[in-house]
């Protein structure tokens, strides 16, 4: 047993692996850019702002703290055509952009030199002081000229963003119209006609064919798939970042909180509330189904097999929105607390987990969320365990227990129940991780600031490093619940053994 177990554990390792990497996948694959949704989340947004040199020094600080400024990967497979440093590309609009230029042109040298002539042009844009510029020149319009100002900002900005062919040339006509047709803008007439030379420099020196040749691209540890997985454990440098192996997933991009804070502090509620349903599930489940299936084919038993169907049928929505209605409304029967999991005002923050004083308080929040939480699952497993109650008391060595004159309840609970539990302990490698995640309905539906309810937040606000971290740790526990399954099929069954 111990040796399984350990091979077990062992190959844990791959898994493990593959759930990082595909969780890194997901998150660096989410739309919008970490930095500008981070640095919202400290109130940093805003138009003039966003443009301003202090701006891009802290999203510049931000991405190297969060190694954003890193290489993805160990390595890259690309083309002989691509660039191996675009990660440093600080924007994602502008980074997919020039790969987009390079796939099509093929010639790194050239879009390089096309897009820096674009910043050239934005550098001199933004430089332009109208106030000087209406005080030596009366007759112009202030509010148009700045009008015009901010429209030549809008294309160049949509030049560095933006490749597609019709909506590249309407830009192109815009600043044309804006630049060599006007007189007040003089400084951006020569970045201007750069960037246009430069522009058709790209098609005349394609060169194409560099694209379909593969190109390897080596980048060593130092990269954000390694600090996102490892953090700082294999670097003499210390950073603030642990890795995912030591239960940091980042920050979130709603408060820029340590997603690890949030987590533990969530998944307690979860987890003791789903743990007392899967208690009382099984509880109930067990004897209704041992009953039904001594019972088979009787009124009873098909009555039973009618309640439980009509029960599974229920969605959850629906019964936990009924209770609230019949039992936590004033107007019917006030008889429970109608959401929360604790009265602010009367609650003692120093009571302990098992003070009797707390379970009290806390006991009337529990009862409308555990019967919608236990309802569905004691129905779904007494199906399960009637099922697998008949085809084991149909076996030969039941029938040798009966025939040897041992009473009927010795017969079903020594010998029968414990072969019919396999069924009921591979339910259970699939319920566990959910005993952590949470029901996100029921928590919403009864304000219970668990995991459900962080988990519905996050994907209401697009934090993805949040939703990434909650199906890491569910992967990772599912793994550990079919681990404790195989375990449970030795105990209860003698004939299996794992060597």
């Amino acid at each position: 047993m111990l040796k399984y177990t350990l091979k077990r554990l062992l190959a844990f390792i791959p898994m493990i692996i593959a759930i990082s990497l595909i969780a890194f996948i997901i998150s660096i694959n989410a739309p919008g850019d970490p930095v500008e949704s981070l640095t919202k989340a400290a109130g940093n947004e805003g138009g003039a702002e966003k443009q301003s040199g202090t701006a891009k020094k802290d999203k510049q600080k931000l991405r190297k703290k969060w190694g954003l400024d890193l290489p993805l990967f160990y390595f890259s497979v690309s083309d002989m055509a691509s660039c191996d440093t675009l990660y440093k590309v600080q924007d994602r609009d502008q980074r997919e952009n020039l790969e987009t230029l390079i796939h099509e042109f093929g010639n790194w040298s050239e879009v390089d030199k096309y897009y820096k002539s674009l910043l050239e042009l934005q550098k001199e844009q933004q430089n332009i002081d109208i106030e000087s510029m209406c005080k030596e020149d009366t007759t112009l319009d202030k509010n148009k000229v700045n009008e015009e100002l901010n429209q030549i900002g809008f294309n160049i900005v949509g030049l560095l963003e933006e490749n597609k062919k019709e909506l590249v040339d309407g830009k192109y006509e815009i600043l044309e119209k804006l630049i060599s047709k006007r007189t007040y803008f003089p400084e951006l007439i020569s970045p201007y006609k750069l960037v246009v030379k430069k522009r058709k420099s790209l098609s005349k020196k394609s060169t194409r064919w560099k694209t379909y040749i593969p190109s390897i691209n080596w980048y060593g540890i130092n990269s954000q798939y390694h600090w996102w997985v490892f953090g700082d454990l294999f670097h003499s440098k210390k950073t603030k970042r642990k890795g995912i192996i030591r239960g940091d997933f980042g920050v979130s991009y709603k408060d820029s909180q340590p997603i690890k804070d949030k987590i533990w502090e969530k998944v307690g509620i979860s987890f003791t509330l789903s743990l007392l349903s899967i208690l009382i599930a099984y509880l109930i489940s067990l004897p209704i189904g041992i009953y039904s299936a001594y019972k088979k084919d009787s009124k009873i038993d098909k009555g039973i097999s009618l309640v439980l169907f009509m029960l599974y049928s229920l969605p959850s929505f629906f019964v936990g929105t009924v209770l609230l209605l019949f039992f936590a409304n004033p107007d019917t029967l006030l008889w429970f607390p109608e959401s929360g999991i604790k009265d602010p005002i009367s609650y003692n923050p120093n009571w302990s987990i098992f003070n009797w004083e707390r379970i009290q308080h806390q006991m009337p929040y529990l009862v409308l969320p555990l019967i919608t939480y236990t309802y569905g699952s004691f129905a779904f497993l007494s199906r399960i365990m009637r099922v697998g109650m008949i085809e084991i008391v149909s076996q030969d060595y039941i029938r040798t227990a009966r025939a040897k004159g041992l009473s009927e309840n010795k017969v079903i609970l020594k010998h029968a129940l414990r072969n019919s539990l396999l069924p009921i302990i591979t339910v259970f490698a699939a319920i566990f991780p959910m005993s952590v995640g949470g029901s996100i309905i029921i928590e919403v539906i009864f304000s219970i600031p668990g995991m459900g309810t962080e988990m519905f937040n996050a994907i209401l606000n697009y934090d993805y490093p949040m939703i990434t971290a909650f199906f890491t740790l569910i992967g990772f526990l599912t793994m550990i619940g079919y681990l404790v399954a195989d375990l449970l099929y030795a105990v209860v069954d003698p004939r299996i053994s794992y060597k």
